[in-house]
C-alpha cells in the first residue's frame, strides 16, 4: 500500500474554476490506457456543485468485454484512509472522541514498544506517520494476506521496534490505521466495516461503494485485479490477471480497504470541495471544523529529487494532514492521496482555490498513467499549457526498470560457490520473529521448503544462493521473493534467521528486512 505527501502554499492570484474539463478528455484517456497497456479504469472530476465527468473506459478483466463504466466499483487502496478519518471526524462531532485523546483511554490495552510512547499517543498520531515506526512497519501481518484478527494484529504492533524517535520524523505506516479501525470498534461497538458503510458511505449516497470483502464479492459490477509478473520482477512483463480473492489482509482494511466506483468518488469530491456538506446542499456528513482538521498540514515530508523531464512536478512544500496529503503544484496547493493495492491503483486529486476535484482509479499497477493523466490535468485547470505527461512517466519507469533490471542481474549472476555449512536437515525447524509470528522450515526430498505460518499459502521451495543464503521460489508467483540467512551460532546450529527483498523495486510493504527469526523448536 503506498504514500502519498503534503504542503501548503498560498496561490498568486484570484481563484478561477474553469468551466469543463478538457475536450478531448475521454480520446486522451482512451489512448493512453492503450497505449500503456491497462484493461480498465475510470475518471471523475467535479467543478464546483456540478460532476462534470464520470466515465469508464477499457474492460474489467483482460480478454473479457464487459466493459468498465461509472459505476463499476474499483478498490481505492490508501485513499480510504480520508475516509476512516472521516469516520473518525463523525466520532469527534458526536463528542465522543477527540482528535487529541489518549489512543490508550480509548483502546484499553493498546501498546506500542516503547511504554512512553503508549502513554503519550493520540488519535492524531495514529494518522499522520510520525509514531517512530519505520517506513510501512508490520505490513507482512496482513500482506499479501493474513489468517490473524485485526485484535491480534493491533496486539502484535507493541513488538515492533521504533527506527526513530517519537514525532521526529515522517515513516509512513499503515498498521496505526489499522489500530484506528480497532479504536472505533472499541469506542462505537461496532466494526469498522459496519460502521464506515452505516455512517461515511451510506449517508454520503456511496451506495454502489463497498467496505467489506462480501458486498464487493456480491457486486457484479466490479473491476478485476492485473499486474505484470513475468519481466523479471513484479512490475513488469506482461499483463495477467490475478485472483481477486487472494486480497490484502481485511485487518488492515481502515488503511485501505474500501471499493468505489466513479460516480460514488464523484460524490467524494464534492463533499471534500464543500467542506464535509453534502451533495445537493442537503446535510453534512461532518463538520466544518473537522474538515478543517482533516486539511491542516501536521508534518513535513522530505521533498525526494526528481529526474529532470519530470522537474515541474517537484513540490517546493510537501507535508501530510489527516489521511491527506497536501503540497504544492507550481505555486498552487493540492490536496490529494494515491492508493495501490495489489492489481489496482487510484489518484484523488483536489485543487481547493479552484474548487476543482478529480479522481483516476486503474485495475492494473501501471502507475505512469495514474502520475500522467493526474498532473496533465493539473496543467488543466491551472491554465497551463499541456505536456505529455504520462509519456515522461512511461520514459522514466522504463529507465528505472532497466536499471533495476540490470543490477538483479549483477546481483544474482555471480553467487559466491560457497555454502551451504550445513547439512540441509540442520536448517529446519520452527522459527519465531516477535510481531510476525512463526515460519517453518522443512526438507522435503532432498530440498528445503518454507512456510509462513501467519499468512495462507505463503510457502515455497528455499533455493541455496551463497554461503548460508538462499532465495525462495514461493508457489504463488505474485508474492515478492526473498534472500532468507541463516545466521550460526558458536555451537554451529541455526541462531537467527534473517530475509531481504530480491527485488530493488519491491513495494515497500514487503518489510522482509525487519524481521529477526529465532529458533523455536531447535534445528537439528
Amino acid at each position: 500500500m503506498k504514500k502519498i505527501i503534503l504542503t501548503t502554499v498560498i496561490a498568486v492570484g484570484c481563484p478561477v474554476v474553469f468551466g469543463s474539463p478538457p475536450k478531448d478528455l475521454a480520446q486522451r484517456v482512451e489512448r493512453a490506457r492503450t497505449a500503456v497497456g491497462v484493461p480498465g479504469m475510470a475518471v471523475s472530476i467535479v467543478e464546483g456543485d456540478s460532476v462534470t465527468f464520470a466515465k469508464g473506459f477499457g474492460v474489467k478483466a483482460i480478454g473479457g468485454h464487459d466493459p468498465v463504466d461509472a459505476d463499476t466499483i474499483f478498490p481505492t487502496g490508501s485513499t480510504g484512509k480520508a475516509v476512516t478519518v472521516a469516520a473518525l471526524g463523525i466520532l469527534v462531532d458526536q463528542g465522543r472522541i477527540g482528535w487529541d485523546d489518549k489512543v490508550i483511554d480509548r483502546l484499553p490495552g493498546f501498546q506500542m514498544y516503547d511504554p512512553w510512547v503508549t502513554r503519550e499517543i493520540t488519535i492524531r498520531d495514529l494518522l499522520v506517520h510520525r509514531s517512530g515506526l519505520g517506513l510501512g512497519a508490520g505490513d507482512l501481518l496482513f500482506v499479501p494476506r493474513t489468517n490473524l484478527s485485526r485484535a491480534e494484529s493491533v496486539r502484535r504492533l507493541r513488538y515492533i521496534k521504533p527506527a526513530t524517535s517519537f514525532r521526529s520524523g515522517f515513516a509512513y505506516d499503515n498498521v496505526l490505521y489499522m489500530v484506528t479501525g480497532q479504536l472505533i470498534e472499541s469506542v462505537t461497538g461496532e466494526t469498522w466495516e459496519h460502521f464506515t458503510a452505516e455512517h461515511v458511505l451510506k449517508p454520503a449516497g456511496m451506495l454502489h461503494s463497498t467496505s467489506d470483502s462480501e458486498s464487493r464479492f456480491a457486486a457484479a459490477d466490479r473491476a478485476q485485479p492485473h499486474a505484470r509478473m513475468d519481466g523479471g520482477f513484479r512490475g513488469t512483463g506482461t499483463q495477467e490477471l490475478l485472483d481477486e480473492r487472494d486480497e490484502l489482509g481485511r485487518t488492515a482494511a481502515p488503511a485501505g480497504g474500501l471499493a468505489v466506483s466513479a460516480n460514488d468518488m464523484a460524490r467524494w469530491l464534492s463533499i471534500q470541495l464543500h467542506d464535509g456538506e453534502l451533495p445537493g446542499h442537503t446535510g453534512r456528513l461532518f463538520s466544518q471544523q473537522a474538515h478543517e482538521q482533516m486539511w491542516t498540514p501536521v508534518v513535513p515530508q522530505p521533498i525526494d529529487p526528481v529526474p529532470d523531464a519530470l522537474k515541474a512536478t517537484q513540490p517546493i512544500l510537501n507535508t501530510y494532514a489527516l489521511g491527506w496529503d497536501v503540497m504544492d503544484y507550481r505555486g498552487t496547493k493540492v490536496v490529494w492521496h494515491g492508493g495501490a493495492v495489489f492489481g489496482f491503483l487510484t489518484a484523488v486529486v483536489l485543487i481547493p482555490d479552484r474548487h476543482v476535484g478529480f479522481a483516476i482509479q486503474i485495475n492494473s499497477e501501471d502507475g505512469e498513467i495514474v502520475r500522467g493523466l493526474m498532473y496533465e490535468l493539473l496543467d488543466h485547470y491551472l491554465a497551463l499549457p499541456h505536456t505529455d505527461w504520462v509519456a515522461r512517466f512511461q520514459a522514466e519507469k522504463k529507465r528505472r526498470v532497466d536499471e533495476a533490471l540490470a543490477a538483479l542481474k549483477a546481483q544474482t549472476s555471480k553467487p559466491a560457490p560457497v555454502g551451504p555449512s550445513l547439512p540441509l536437515e540442520r536448517y529446519t525447524g520452527t522459527f519465531a520473529d516477535p510481531w510476525y509470528g512463526n515460519i517453518e522450515v522443512t526438507a522435503v526430498g532432498g530440498k528445503l521448503r518454507i512456510d509462513f505460518k501467519s499468512t495462507p499459502r505463503m510457502a515455497g521451495a528455499l533455493e541455496h544462493w551463497q554461503y548460508d543464503t538462499f532465495v525462495t521460489h514461493l508457489d504463488d508467483k505474485s508474492i515478492e521473493p526473498a534472500y532468507v540467512t541463516f545466521g550460526l551460532g558458536p555451537d554451529g546450529g541455526i541462531e537467527r534467521v534473517t530475509m531481504k527483498a530480491v527485488s530493488p523495486l519491491a513495494d515497500f510493504s514487503y518489510d522482509y528486512q525487519d524481521l529477526m527469526f529465532t529458533p523455536v523448536t531447535k534445528a537439528q
